[in-house]
């Protein structure tokens, strides 16, 4: 099981990513798109890196809105998997 990042090492690595605010145990990302179409091309790209890293995000979608939140569920907050997708994720935008 990944370890949980302290809070000094969570404000590091938030710090360096564009976007993104911790939100208690969750890193939170809302993007906005053209429409529908382009939101649900997004979150389409959100799979492979996912599926790879075995690491999977909440996503909610609102017609051109879509928020990812990031959490190690089973280690009851922030870890490095979840940084290491939010770069990844922060790529594919």
């Amino acid at each position: 099981m990944a370890s949980l990042l302290s809070d000094t090492e969570i404000q590091e690595r938030a710090s360096q990513l564009s976007g993104w605010t911790v939100e208690g145990k969750e890193l939170r990302c809302s993007l906005k798109f053209k429409d529908f179409i382009e939101a649900i091309d997004f979150v389409n790209k959100l799979v492979a890196p996912s599926e790879a890293a075995g690491h999977h995000p909440d996503i909610a979608i609102s017609y051109n809105k879509v928020t990812v939140n990031l959490t190690t569920h089973d280690a009851g907050g922030l870890t490095e998997k979840d940084f290491a997708l939010a770069r990844e994720i922060s790529a594919l935008n």
